[in-house]
């Protein structure tokens, strides 16, 4: 059983940077075949992805809007994925989770919300004018 837990959610200036990490704590998986995504969701609003990342790393897609802010980035080795989020707007907050899905060639990324089986609880961000 996948289980994700992400952190690094805070109250943060519009402008700034933050960086959120979703570790996977799981015996017997192989991380490196989990493709992982990034969704979040504001008050009052439907939850959307904000972008994903293949299991080997080597693909990412980003919604149009973030693509210039936002990086996701994964270490295998400690079986966690990052979201390093630049240039903060107050519109940026929300809460941030994580998902995973398991992909057996490593090199497919999914968008779509019902692909994933697996979701963390999710971390706050508050960006403050």
């Amino acid at each position: 059983q996948v289980q994700l837990v992400e952190s690094g959610g805070s109250l943060v200036q519009a402008g700034g940077s933050l960086t959120l990490s979703c570790s996977c704590a799981a015996s017997g998986i192989t991380f490196s075949l989990y493709a992982m995504g990034w969704f979040r969701q504001a008050p009052g609003e439907d939850r959307l992805i904000v972008g994903a990342i293949s299991g080997s790393g080597n693909n990412t897609y980003y919604s149009d809007s973030l693509t210039d802010r936002f990086i996701i980035s994964r270490d295998n080795a400690k079986s966690t994925v990052y979201l390093q989020m630049n240039s903060l707007k107050t519109e940026d907050t929300a809460v941030y989770y994580c998902a995973a899905k398991y992909s057996d060639n490593g090199q497919n990324i999914y968008i779509m919300q019902s692909s994933y089986t697996q979701w963390g609880r999710g971390t706050q961000v508050t960006v403050s004018s």
